[in-house]
Parts: C-alpha cells; sequence; structure tokens
C-alpha cells in the first residue's frame, strides 16, 4: 500500500488528539500535542475552524484511518466488509480493524507503535500458527497464536526488546507467554476495548452518502 509520509506529530495536531503514532514519545512531555496543541500550519494557534457536518464526518474518517494507518483503500473494503455482517455495522468495523496482524502485534506489546508493528510484519519477523506471515493487513481470528520466527528472536531488536515486550500491558482479548513469547488471541476484542476516542457513527454517516 502507499506509505504516509506526512510529519507524525503534524497528523496527531491536525486532528486535534493525539493518535499514538510515534510510541513512547507519545506518553512524554515531548509529545507534540503537549508542546503545541493546535492545528499546524503558518498563522500558529488561532483556534480551529468551526467545521460542517460532513467536515466533522470526513474529520472522524481521516483520524481513524491515521489511527490504524491504513490506506484510503483497505479503509474502504473493511467498512464494506463490517457493513454485510449481521450486528451493529459500526463495533464491527472497529473489530476487524483490532483483528488486523499489525495491531494485533502492536496490543500484544511486541512493538511500540503500529507503525513499527506494521514494518516488523513486513520483514517476515512473525508467524502464526507456525506459518510465516507478512501481510500487515492478514485478519488473526480466534485461537490463533502469534510467535516471533526462530531465525528473527536472535536479532538486536528482539534480543534488546525481550524484557520490554514481556512487561507491557495488553487487552484481556490477548494472552502472552512469557516463556514463549507468544500472543494467543482468547476472543474477539470487546467493545470496552475498542478505541473509545474514534466517534464510528459519524464513518458511517460519511459512506452512507
Amino acid at each position: 500500500m502507499g506509505r504516509n509520509i506526512d510529519n507524525k506529530c503534524k497528523q496527531c495536531r491536525r486532528v486535534g488528539e493525539k493518535l499514538f503514532l510515534k510510541g513512547e514519545r507519545c506518553f512524554s512531555p515531548k509529545c507534540a500535542m503537549v508542546k503545541r496543541n493546535y492545528a499546524p500550519g503558518f498563522h500558529g494557534p488561532k483556534g480551529r475552524k468551526r467545521l460542517s457536518d460532513f467536515g466533522t464526518q470526513l474529520t472522524e474518517k481521516q483520524k481513524a484511518k491515521k489511527y490504524y494507518g491504513v490506506s484510503e483503500k483497505q479503509f474502504r473494503l473493511t467498512f464494506e466488509k463490517a457493513a454485510k455482517k449481521q450486528g451493529d455495522a459500526g463495533k464491527n468495523f472497529l473489530k476487524l480493524l483490532e483483528s488486523r496482524l499489525d495491531n494485533v502485534i502492536f496490543k500484544a506489546g511486541f512493538a511500540s507503535s503500529r507503525a513499527q508493528a506494521r514494518q516488523l510484519v513486513n520483514h517476515g519477523h512473525f508467524t502464526v500458527n507456525d506459518r510465516k506471515t507478512d501481510i500487515p493487513s492478514f485478519s488473526v481470528k480466534l485461537g490463533q497464536v502469534i510467535k516471533i520466527r526462530k531465525s528473527s528472536q536472535k536479532s538486536p531488536y528482539f534480543r534488546n526488546a525481550n524484557e520490554k515486550i514481556a512487561k507491557a500491558e495488553r487487552p484481556s482479548w490477548i494472552n502472552f507467554n512469557n516463556t514463549e513469547m507468544a500472543a494467543k488471541i482468547l476472543h474477539e476484542p470487546k467493545d470496552e476495548d475498542l478505541p473509545q476516542s474514534i466517534n464510528v457513527h459519524m464513518i458511517i454517516e460519511y459512506y452512507s452518502k
């Protein structure tokens, strides 16, 4: 997919919320949303413009797309897939995005950001049920186990990050085995596991036009 090369901090400032695109930096005083909590641009902190209903919906869609780091085409196809499933389309949509392999790698603590997780997956460092999987958009299913490939465990990144990975906080739907350094999907994300900062109904309204 096309890679978004926009400055990550500016992406957060543009939508007015932390999207946690830079890992640990987002939790530090160096975060741009702490130092410059206003939209980027030449005119500085002059307040945000009032948006129309369409502008609000578009902003929410762009925010969610950047939050998960997916392309417009992938985002739209995921929405269409969620809309065809039974139940709440909004919740189905977020659950599908949460089930992407790059997001699971991030939530399991293997990476400090989704961008880093996507890079690690692209480089073939993980297996799903003992099969090498290098597709970030791969949808992880109930019961599947994600492990670091044996050949990758000796790489400088994983050797230096082992202790940090073991101590990472994880959602209830991911079980982590510290001995095997493996993450297992126990169940699909519950409502409380979904990002509360995303107003998915705005996205539904945007695509319903």
